[in-house]
């Protein structure tokens, strides 16, 4: 044998690249000229701006970007009529022990909206949730309550001089 001869037991195997012409022709399926059609290129995301107005956001990242602000768990008058016996309360801690609502990681108590989808037999006292209009009449018909939610309203800072002059408007 001699050094000519030799050959390796499998063949060399050269990484595919992609957007260098082959197999989609001309282009490469990334259209003509244009940021788009760089090598590394990334365009800047339309919520990055309003990122940049809001100090406590920044750095949240590609995946924090889902959501911004806590949206509610939707519960629905048929479940609840399944998962609560008569005389019921029905609170955010209760909802989450009967497995209706799932807690993510790092909230305690989650925001819950109850809708008025399917029908009450049973009495209910609810409280601490957000209830829509069909759902509390539905509710009260069936000789439930509903204590109505006190809602955080977040108060903007304003300048002193400012208060006044509305103050004076408002006398």
């Amino acid at each position: 044998m001699q050094l000519h001869e030799l050959k390796r037991k499998t063949e060399n195997k050269k990484p595919k690249r992609v957007g260098r012409g082959g197999g989609r022709g001309k282009t490469s399926g990334r259209g003509t000229k244009g940021q788009k059609a760089r090598a590394g290129h990334s365009i800047m995301p339309a919520i990055r701006e309003q990122l940049k107005k809001l100090p406590k956001l920044r750095g949240r990242g590609v995946g924090g970007l889902i959501s911004i602000q806590n949206k509610p768990h939707v519960v629905n008058l048929a479940s609840l009529d399944k998962a609560f016996s008569s005389g019921a309360t029905i609170n955010a801690k209760t909802l989450v022990e009967q497995g209706l609502v799932r807690t993510r990681k790092g909230i305690k108590n989650p925001v819950i909206k109850i809708l008025g989808d399917g029908d009450v037999t049973k009495k209910f006292a609810v409280s601490g949730c957000s209830v829509s209009a069909s759902a509390k009449s539905k509710i009260e018909a069936a000789g439930g309550s509903v204590a109505a939610l006190e809602e955080k309203v977040s108060k903007i800072r304003m300048p002193k001089e400012k208060a006044a002059k509305q103050k004076a408007k408002a006398e």
